[in-house]
């Protein structure tokens, strides 16, 4: 609506008029869609005009007849999806004091005219497309008081000017991409300059500002420390600081700034110890530091501001307290506690009462002992999350559990807990998400038969044995999301209800068939039902489950039969994994209907088909594993198809029957396989998110429920046994076509795949020289071209492949020196067995220029050599240039420990970079 605002609420009846002409420089668009149509337009009067009766006058006026207005205007709302640029017309509205030209679409630059406006005192050009430089001519504008330039794209300096407007008390230049100054704005009380690109340090002039209420400067770029001469800000309430590239200490003078009330240094750098002279802050009401690298002791001191009501000092480095946790004694007003994510090594102390605390977050810290009775002490808790910790003894809940207002409830992964004890007269009326995962639970707690809001459910990585109790269903019918997984669950699989969104009973021993009333589940986001004794045929109607389904996980049972050609179009389908099944017959067509596909793993199973090269339509297609079937025939593309598997980072074709030449044009087109994305600050797994429900209890808790994801995995082979490593990273890549009947020569292309990390095509029956071009594979960590008839020599190209880590070209008819340096130091004979022509180290058989190579006998070779070794045990979970995934620990302690891992990580070999191992067993779903 456009209005104007009369001075005079009784104006004569003779002067209710609406002018219906139009700005020469503006069009309106009521909808709020620019409609550049209108730009020179003219709009003609309604048939009706209507003066409201409280003189907001409708219109679009020309400004240049603004002095027949016989009344004063005062103050002008444009706010109805104007477009153009602002007139310079404004300036003939000499008595206006209020200008609010805010959420509009208008573009240009800020006209130098508005400086005539002498009234003005309060200005509004939020949220438009205006640009350029702030004209210093605002300086002129002696009576403004507020200004409001954000939300839009104005850039350089903040002009100097702006320092003779003495009544200036509030200016938010926020979301532009102004250059850092601030000039001398002696009256300024409120500054935010949020969302800006400001870079470098804080600018000392900004201390200069003495009447400074609130410093908002976060979501820059600024680096370096806080500048000590803050403690001249005597009057600053409010430090916003979060999210820059900050460094240093907080500095001790900040001490002296009284009147502070709130902190907010989040998501810095910021390091050393908390200063304790902060506890002398009495009226400070909320202190944030969470997400830097702060150490040392948590201070006691910080119990002596009695407002305090929130802090959070999450994900940092802090490794204890001055005493017991000192915000939860004598802190009568504090609502949020978050110390979750550090290194807090502190016995579980007793707990005061406290009717004001209602979210206390202790998760991923040192944190040992039982958890004590008197947590009933914090009658008003609303989520308690002490997860992941060292506790132990029994959790008990019972009559005297006063904790009636919790909603959410998480101590899981303390693996030192033995037992929740519980009752079915105790109840927690209002839980919505309790989260028991890894606590040694050998029951479903009976107070769940009361939890009728409740709607996230983990007691995954538990010892919960026989069938789910019937009382169960009752709760499930209200759950949106149940993780019953790696538990010891027996009989047949529950029906979950049509409102569930996400489904984990993997890893349990269910029996029984698929009822077919699971696909009424509608909702269903995740079905993740892996590792169980199922069994029975694939339901028809789980190809049309419904268009919300993103994950059909159903890995490691005992389905039969063919899978079900009825997979509809418009679905959601991002990861199909059915792996170590019994399934046979071809594959179903309709899969190119999963235009969302990004994991196809149909490994371990019996079907007898040709390459589906009709794949080659799923252009999100990220890993496809078809490996251990009796798939056959050549592998060709589609003729007419130029661009197809773009994205395909993993391609597993091992162990089939597939014959003819390696597939160069597939090779041609991994453009995942040729590029790395290294800029990443945190690895990136392959996974499917869920969770749209989104939840909100205060303004600090407004989260989907839960912040999960189910992770995908893969299935090695480690010395012939079967192991699943349960993360791929995004930036993993491999080929493994070993153990078929490819012939012919190994494809110069294979030598564009720059970022390829692992490359197997042994057992095969290939020929010719290995290509040098393999040479250009610098990211290559493990290459297997055993058991081919490979001929010539070892191309000194192979010695540019520093991440090598395992090489094997044992079985072939290779001759000549094997090249030295580098990475080849570290290979030993097994790597070149059955190469009789093959001399110089590590063999014995030393290179003479005198003595001819030995005569080679060529003969068919088609044993199964290296069957033991599972090559791509060094997968996953590393990083671009590192060697081996965080899955090496396992491997080397879970198997045989091959020799030539252990040498590499006890360092008798040199050269090489293990990647960390986390320690810290992790859940298929977070």
């Amino acid at each position: 609506m456009a209005c104007i605002i009369l001075e005079e609420l009784e104006v004569p009846r003779r002067h209710r008029f609406i002018f219906y002409t139009i700005f020469p420089d503006f069009s309106l668009n009521s909808d709020h869609t620019p409609n550049p149509s209108l730009s020179s337009s003219r709009l003609s009067p309604p048939p009706s005009p209507i003066v409201s009766e409280n003189f907001y006058f409708e219109m679009i006026v020309d400004l240049s007849v603004a002095f027949l207005i016989p009344f004063p205007m005062v103050s002008l709302q444009l706010n109805s999806g104007l477009i153009g640029e602002v007139p310079s017309s404004f300036s003939n509205l000499k008595a206006l004091s209020s200008l609010s030209l805010r959420g509009n679409y208008l573009n240009g630059t800020i006209p130098s005219s508005l400086s005539n406006l002498k009234e003005l005192s309060y200005l509004d050009l939020q949220g438009n497309y205006l640009s350029g430089p702030i004209p210093t001519s605002l300086g002129n504008l002696t009576k403004v008081t507020q200004i409001f330039l954000d939300s839009n794209y104005f850039t350089g300096h903040i002009p100097s000017s702006l320092s003779h407007l003495k009544d200036l008390n509030l200016i938010d230049l926020s979301f532009n991409n102004f250059q850092v100054s601030f000039g001398n704005l002696t009256k300024v009380t409120d500054i935010k300059l949020q969302y800006n690109n400001f870079t470098g340090q804080i600018p000392s002039s900004l201390s200069n500002l003495k009447y400074l209420n609130v410093i908002d400067l976060s979501y820059n770029k600024f680096e370096g420390s806080i500048p000590v001469s803050f403690e001249n800000l005597t009057k600053v309430t409010d430090i916003m600081l979060q999210y820059n590239n900050f460094t240093g200490q907080i500095p001790s003078s900040l001490s002296n700034l009284k009147y502070l009330n709130v902190i907010d240094l989040s998501y810095n750098k910021f390091e050393g110890s908390i200063p304790v002279s902060l506890g002398n802050l009495t009226k400070v009401t909320k202190i944030m530091l969470q997400y830097n690298n702060f150490t040392g002791h948590i201070p006691s001191s910080l119990s002596n501001p009695k407002d305090l009501t929130f802090i959070n000092f999450s994900h940092n480095n802090f490794g204890g307290f001055g005493g017991k946790i000192p915000f939860l004694t004598n802190l009568t007003k504090l609502s949020t506690v978050d110390l979750s994510y550090n290194q807090l090594t502190s016995q579980m102390c007793e707990f005061q009462p406290n009717n004001s605390l209602q979210y206390l977050r202790l998760e991923n810290n040192r944190l040992y002992g039982s958890l004590p009775s008197s947590i009933s002490n914090l009658v008003n808790l609303i989520e308690l999350n002490i997860a992941s910790n060292d506790l132990s003894g029994i959790v008990e809940f019972d009559e005297s559990t006063n904790l009636e207002e919790l909603e959410t409830l998480d101590v899981s992964n303390n693996s030192r807990f033995l037992g929740i004890k519980s009752n079915s007269n105790h109840t927690f009326p209002y839980l919505q998400t309790l989260s028991l995962s890894s606590c040694n639970i050998i029951e479903f707690p009976k107070f769940l038969k009361s939890s009728k809001y409740l709607e996230n459910l983990d007691l995954s990585s538990n010892r919960i044995s026989n069938q789910i109790p019937e009382w169960m269903f009752e709760v499930v019918e209200n759950l949106l999301f149940l993780d019953l997984h790696a538990n010891l669950l027996q009989g047949n699989l529950p029906i979950p209800p049509s409102t569930m969104i996400a489904f984990f009973m993997s890893n349990n021993r269910l029996i029984g068939e698929i009822p077919s009333m699971i696909c009424n589940a509608s909702s269903l986001e995740i079905l993740d039902i892996s590792n169980n004794n199922l069994s029975g045929k694939i339901p028809q109607c789980l190809g049309n489950f419904g268009h919300r389904l993103s994950v059909m996980d159903l890995r490691t049972n005992n389905f039969h039969g063919t899978i079900p050609d009825t997979f509809e179009k418009d679905n959601s389908l991002a990861t199909i994994a059915f792996n170590g099944n019994h399934l046979e017959g071809k594959l179903p067509k309709s899969f190119v209907n999963c235009t969302n596909l990004e994991v196809l793993d149909l490994g371990n199973n019996k079907i007898n088909d040709s390459f589906p090269y009709w794949l080659e339509a799923l252009s999100k297609l990220r890993l496809l594993v078809l490996s251990n079937n009796k798939l056959h025939g050549p592998i060709r593309n589609r003729k007419n198809k130029v661009v197809f598997f773009s994205k395909l980072q993993i391609l597993d074709l091992s162990h089939n029957e597939f014959t003819g030449l390696l597939p160069r044009i597939y090779f041609e087109n991994l453009e995942a396989m040729m590029i790395c994305n290294e800029n990443a600050k945190e690895p990136q797994y392959l996974a499917a998110y869920y969770g749209t429900h989104t939840h909100k209890r205060s303004d600090y808790d407004r989260v989907e429920i839960p912040k999960g994801f189910y992770q995908d995995s893969i299935e090695v082979t480690v010395k012939g046994s079967k192991r699943e490593l349960p993360r791929v990273l995004t930036i993993f890549t491999m080929i493994d076509l070993s153990s078929n009947q490819f012939q012919g020569e190994i494809p110069d292309a294979l030598g564009r795949l720059k970022f390829l990390r692992l490359l197997n095509l042994s057992h095969n029956s290939l020929t010719g020289h290995i290509p040098s071009t393999l040479g250009n594979l610098l990211a290559l960590e493990a290459l297997d071209l055993s058991s081919n008839k490979l001929t010539g020599e070892i191309p000194m190209q192979l010695t540019l492949l520093t991440f090598l880590a395992m090489l094997n070209l044992s079985q072939n008819y290779l001759i000549g020196p094997i090249p030295q340096g580098k990475q080849f130091n570290t290979f030993g004979n097994e790597s070149y067995d059955g190469n009789l022509g093959l001399c110089g180290s590590p063999l014995s058989i030393k290179c003479s220029t005198n003595e001819p190579p030995p005569t080679i006998f060529l003969e068919d070779n088609d044993s199964m050599f290296a069957e033991g070794f599972g090559w791509k045990t060094v997968l996953i979970g590393y990083g671009c240039g590192f060697v081996f995934g965080l899955v090496v620990g396992y491997v080397v302690f879970k198997t045989r420990k091959p020799q030539w891992i252990l040498r590499l990580i006890e360092g008798e070999r040199e050269g090489r970079v293990t990647g960390r191992i986390n320690q810290r067993p992790k859940r298929r779903r977070r």
